[in-house]
């Protein structure tokens, strides 16, 4: 597996769950605290999540099709995208788990 199927896993998590997180903060904002312009903050920002979800489930669904998941761990990756923090937590474990074997698919740095 290449790295750049990792890499665009790991940006797209990160963006989703930035997004989620600040959609959560938005929502707090228009409903609990009743503040003033959190509903077209909410609006933009829960646009921006669904369209980059779509692709987060992409990439998600790429990265497991390629290393052969079992089903219920490519619905878990698939799913941290709905949850607030979740993503964070589930890119990170991702990450580690394929740490060595994609260091080994990478070039040999260059020596200087």
């Amino acid at each position: 597996m290449k790295r750049s199927v990792l890499t665009r896993y790991r940006v797209m998590a990160y963006v989703t769950g930035v997004l989620l997180v600040a959609l959560t903060i938005g929502m707090i904002g228009k409903y609990a605290l009743k503040v003033d312009g959190a509903a077209d903050f909410t609006q933009v920002v829960s646009i921006a999540h669904g369209w980059l979800y779509v692709l987060y489930l992409v990439f998600a669904f790429d990265l497991g099709s390629k290393l052969k998941w079992p089903v219920k761990k490519q619905i878990w990756v698939l799913l941290a995208g709905t949850i607030p923090t979740a993503a964070f937590f589930v890119e990170r474990r991702i990450s580690r788990e394929l740490g060595s074997p994609v260091a080994a698919d990478a070039p040999a740095p260059a020596k200087a």
